[in-house]
């Protein structure tokens, strides 16, 4: 089988790359077509994907538009010359309506509730499947699939991922040494669009406070201001996992970095004007998460939890919790696309199925 994968954020390349190796190994052929994005480029390049650049996008909504065409047509040349059997995407515009144009299937994944008013223009009417979190709070009507799981758990899979503690040498730090992840987004996707989180003030309190319990380290998708940039994390994207789960403590905007240190069973502060979606709606009923829609407040409850010396074994027993009869959504979806459309007519008729998968 020829399947063509469409990466558009640094989170898809996690979600596909355990697929893609399984499947490789059988004999199945991948095209894979990304966004001109740095971070994108090196996981790719790490995982040993290779990968045909569709374009850098924009940041306006006039330029989100253009952009699809020329991602379209793009992408549209490069699988006439490759022929694939399915597509596969988190929800890409460009990948479901160029498997229509093609007349093959698109499979789409999403876990973002807030984006289905766009999908349902520009992606849902082109797919044949669309997969989510069982915790999803919308219904997609008869394409929609659920799963019993998150989409993070595409690569946290314990069968797909253990902690490597020689990131406490890459932080230059020892096993003794707390430390909490700070996580700046830049707020220029489609989707952040008159959302907000935390100001520069609010930054600069949460910092000296955290500081003072722990040692603090910044990760951010843009360019930091000068007086913070002595907290930026050095790592590679690749090993960000690593320093997420052995972390005492995770503070940030990043609805995608607070789920995984949640799954990897890390306190979070999330701050973030969306309301919040399945997979962190789940992790905050563990009590896992803790979700603020603006910076207000955020100090006071961060300076009553910071004294609380069992806040990262709690987090850790509600994950083991949450976790427990989550399947392996990796091997579920290359069953499902190996025995595709067959599978789509096993799971519509018997959801339960995938707790084969686990």
């Amino acid at each position: 089988m020829k399947v063509l994968i469409d990466i558009g954020h640094p989170g898809h390349v996690h979600y596909f790359r355990n697929l893609w190796k399984n499947l490789s190994v059988r004999n199945h052929k991948f095209l894979v077509i990304a966004r001109d994005r740095e971070v994108i480029a090196q996981l790719l390049s790490r995982y040993g994907m290779d990968s045909l650049n569709r374009g850098v996008g924009s940041d306006t909504s006039f330029g989100k538009i253009r952009y699809m065409f020329s991602a379209d047509l793009f992408m549209l040349k490069a699988a006439l010359k490759f022929k694939p059997d399915l597509f596969l995407s988190f929800s890409s515009p460009y990948a479901a309506q160029v498997a229509r144009l093609m007349n093959k299937p698109h499979l789409a994944l999403n876990d973002t509730e807030h984006t289905d008013k766009t999908h349902k223009i520009f992606t849902y009417p082109f797919s044949d499947v669309i997969v989510t979190p069982a915790t999803y709070q919308n219904d997609l009507g008869k394409k929609h699939i659920r799963l019993d799981c998150t989409i993070e758990y595409f690569y946290l899979h314990p069968k797909y991922y253990t902690p490597d503690p020689s990131i406490y040498e890459l932080l230059d730090i020892t096993p003794e040494t707390k430390y909490a992840i700070v996580r700046f987004v830049s707020w220029n996707a489609f989707h952040d669009v008159n959302q907000h989180g935390l100001s520069l003030t609010q930054k600069r309190e949460i910092i000296k406070l955290l500081s003072q319990k722990y040692r603090v380290f910044i990760s951010a998708e843009r360019e930091l201001e000068p007086e913070f940039s002595k907290f930026q994390i050095k790592i590679s994207p690749h090993r960000m996992h690593d320093a997420l789960a052995f972390a005492s403590l995770f503070v940030g905007e990043s609805g995608t970095m607070a789920s995984e240190s949640a799954l990897l069973g890390t306190p979070v502060v999330y701050i973030n004007s969306l309301p919040l979606m399945c997979y962190l709606k789940l992790e905050q009923e563990h009590s896992i998460l803790k979700h603020f829609s603006s910076g207000d407040g955020v100090f006071e409850y961060l300076a009553q939890i910071i004294q609380n010396k069992d806040l990262k074994a709690q987090a850790t027993q509600n994950r083991n919790l949450m976790v427990q009869n989550f399947i392996n959504p990796t091997d579920f979806l290359g069953w499902f696309i190996e025995n595709y459309p067959n599978s789509k007519k096993i799971m519509q008729e018997n959801p339960d199925y995938q707790y084969n998968f686990k």
